[in-house]
């Protein structure tokens, strides 16, 4: 079972990579972040292909894929919807947002005010829109993917930290090294490589995949060493807040993932160490010192792994 869900899971990320070069650690942990049922933020300049990792990521799951160009006149209803009078049926009629999609393509998402930002609380949390008393369920799987550009701050609002505790993730794309960047002018010089992308999954199939990835087994003594690494984050004398218990169900649920992808039924302590920076630096405020400094949270977050020596994981025994 392990090695078909294994199989699966690679199907995807080489589909993926039909379109995104050199990028196999962001494809494989946006890969990861589906299958753990969690949404991701991606904070990076533009032009270095953060909307076709969506597209593509949409693409081969055969999920619906919608886009949002966040901006200052952004609504909350011009997200979730908006209920319109029908004068033929005498009555008022939800017209649901983009969020009613599988995959959402939230671009540029702090431009948007923070009242438009708040109005994806709901919908990231509780996978449903709540209007006029009524709540409608958003299409499943679902995933929210934003996007920030770290270096242009004028006519921004910074994500408040309830949002930001929302993503499971978050991670960059970078710069192609120049080999890579000459593979990508040859697949695009005719073409896009986008529109030959095929599903290798279905919404049922992918269902399924993200049921077993949580039956990934996960011993007492990760479940302790992750719960540790987070309480590091809050107890670090540069670090002002730390990641909250949602920290430690990230670092759970891509864990798993990422020993599904490797074609195991277990996780093991590297499988948490890899997936560490990306689950928990955005979770973190240093402090104005640290941050003077020019000291990242990334870089917090290798300190902690570094310091906090892992256990020996375990393989689920079975009677």
């Amino acid at each position: 079972m392990a090695t078909t869900t294994a199989n699966r899971i690679s199907e995807i990320i080489a589909n993926i990579e039909t379109v995104m070069v050199g990028k196999r650690e962001a494809v494989s942990l946006a890969v990861a972040a589906l299958l753990a049922d969690g949404h991701m933020l991606i904070d990076d300049i533009p032009g270095v292909g953060k909307t076709t990792l969506a597209q593509s990521l949409a693409r081969s799951v055969h999920g619906e894929f919608k886009r949002v160009q966040f901006t200052p006149d952004l609504l909350p209803s011009d997200l979730t919807g908006v209920s319109i009078y029908d004068p033929g049926r005498g009555e008022f009629v939800f017209r649901p947002g983009p969020v009613f999609a599988n995959i959402v393509l939230a671009d540029e998402i702090n431009r948007a005010t923070p009242k438009s930002q708040a109005a994806l609380l709901e919908c990231m949390e509780e996978r449903q829109v709540s209007a006029d008393g009524v709540s409608y369920p958003v299409p499943r799987p679902f995933m929210i993917i934003a996007t920030e550009n770290p270096i242009e701050y004028e006519g921004t609002y910074s994500l408040p930290e309830a949002e930001l505790d929302r993503f499971l993730l978050r991670i960059r794309l970078g710069y192609p090294r120049p080999a890579e960047e000459v593979e990508i002018l040859n697949r695009q010089r005719v073409r896009h490589p986008l529109e030959t992308v095929e599903p290798v999954l279905d919404a049922p199939g992918l269902l399924e995949l993200q049921h077993t990835v949580r039956e990934t087994y996960l011993d007492d003594s990760l479940k302790n060493y992750i719960v540790e690494l987070v309480n590091a984050t809050r107890t670090h004398p540069d670090v002002a807040l730390g990641a909250s218990p949602r920290g430690s169900l990230a670092l759970m649920r891509l864990s798993q993932a990422l020993a599904a992808t490797e074609g195991r039924d277990y996780v093991i302590p590297e499988d948490i160490r890899s997936v560490a920076v990306a689950a928990l630096a955005h979770r973190m405020n240093l402090t104005p010192d640290r941050q003077m400094r020019g000291v990242s949270a990334e870089e917090v977050v290798q300190e902690i792994l570094e310091n906090q020596p892992a256990p020996l994981g375990k393989r689920k025994v079975v009677a």
